[in-house]
């Protein structure tokens, strides 16, 4: 990194009153991912866990997060804790399970025993080391800097100095009510998770997960399926907003005909489905007034929380994660999110549409992978064509759905965040 990389390289981003364009080099080089792991990853919040996923005392779960191995557990007394996977000893994981419940953690390396409050136990051969060894906690495990939760939602962070999580959040706040608000009993995440690789740059995926514009394109066969499926549609439509929340969040609001579980009833459902709808509507209108309940029933949002969180709550409800290993390759994570008190045919109708639509094998995941593949593919020629254009809908007071003013409060804000490493 350096002056003579930013020569060779140019600008990231250039704006202009009519135009917006990103520098291709921000998908291919090295030096970006690092600045990116270095100003955004290591300092940001970051989503690691639902509190449904860890609902009793003892139970866990292990990810990794910004490249480290988290251990998310719930201790004997309820608490909600996070620590840095790997032993104080020599550095091993100490965990090695993905999920479970357990009294105590055991590294297998020295046999080094941990609590779930993340105390040290016990050690094999104790008699050997200093009495008092562990008085001032040396031999405990590290707590993650900072650990937070906005209805239900946890965030861990590296950045000890990180501002308040509410502050943080900023307008995704009221996105994430009006999800949650689904349900009086709250939400959880079903069990399973989605997990695959996407041989492209993960700022790619953060575009598509916002991007009103390629759905009539891309998804054409999808479309084309809704069309016969779905009341015998003349055509699909999708009408709505695009907003910039603040901090590099944005969502997309719009209307569509798909069934949502939440409560949007579709003729595939039959009648009997019908009637579990109207009463799940109802429920919703009586609790939260009609025009509340209007907006979680019928209403879809794609909220985009900087730098690599989406909740797409559509057809079902999406919680997603991604991750880059390389400039050109990303791990991705998703998860089903629902009412607790959901039925299960109600459950039946949600599973299916995040299968049928978001999964791997989906509608959709597909198309967008082969799309974001393609593109990197075609980043090999960043140095003759080096730019990305980003400007539909600049010029409007309020873009709409399928305008680009979600990716660019994203790019903004990316810039902000790396340019002092990457153009300096």
């Amino acid at each position: 990194m350096g002056k003579t990389a930013f020569l060779q390289r140019g600008p990231l981003v250039d704006v202009s009153s009519t135009r917006f364009r990103v520098s291709r080099h921000a998908f291919v080089d090295r030096e970006v991912l690092e600045a990116e792991y270095a100003e955004i990853f290591d300092r940001c919040w970051l989503y690691v866990g639902h509190t449904s996923e860890i609902p009793k005392a003892g139970d866990f779960i292990t990810r990794t997060v910004s490249r480290r191995s988290v251990l998310f557990v719930r201790d004997k007394r309820g608490e909600v804790r996070a620590f840095l996977n790997t032993c104080p000893h020599r550095g091993a994981q100490v965990c090695r399970a993905r999920s479970g419940n357990a009294k105590s953690f055991q590294c297998f390396y020295h046999g080094w025993v941990f609590g779930p409050d993340g105390r040290l136990r016990s050690q094999s051969d104790e008699e050997s080391y200093a009495s008092g060894f562990n008085d001032q906690g040396a031999g405990n495990l590290v707590p993650v800097p900072r650990l937070a939760s906005y209805r239900d939602f946890w965030f861990v962070s590296f950045n000890p100095d990180v501002e308040n999580l509410e502050d943080y959040l900023a307008g995704a706040k009221d996105y994430i009510d009006v999800i949650c608000d689904q349900s009086s009993e709250g939400m959880e995440i079903v069990e399973g998770c989605q997990e695959y690789s996407i041989r492209a740059n993960w700022k790619l995926l953060t575009e598509n997960s916002i991007d009103g514009y390629h759905a009539s394109t891309t998804h054409a066969t999808y479309f084309d399926y809704m069309k016969n499926s779905v009341g015998s549609l003349a055509s699909v439509s999708l009408e709505g907003k695009a907003f910039d929340l603040g901090n590099g969040h944005s969502v997309l609001e719009y209307s569509a005909p798909w069934g949502r579980p939440v409560a949007q009833w579709i003729p595939a459902w039959g009648e009997e489905g019908r009637e579990e709808i109207d009463s799940i509507y109802a429920r919703l209108k009586e609790r939260l007034g009609e025009e509340r309940a209007e907006r979680i029933a019928r209403k879809n949002r794609n909220l985009f929380i900087f730098p690599n969180l989406v909740i797409n709550d559509i057809m079902a409800v999406t919680v997603r994660t991604f991750f880059p290993h390389e400039p050109d390759y990303m791990q991705v994570n998703g998860w089903a999110l629902a009412p607790r008190d959901e039925s299960a045919s109600a459950r039946k109708y949600r599973l299916f549409n995040f299968l049928e639509f978001l999964g791997p094998g989906g509608f959709a995941t597909p198309d967008d992978v082969e799309a974001l593949e393609q593109c990197q593919r075609g980043y090999a020629s960043v140095h003759e064509a080096p730019w990305n254009d980003i400007s539909k809908g600049m010029t409007k007071e309020q873009p709409a759905y399928d305008d680009e003013l979600q990716m660019r409060a994203f790019w903004r804000h990316w810039h902000e965040s790396v340019r002092t490493l990457v153009e300096e």
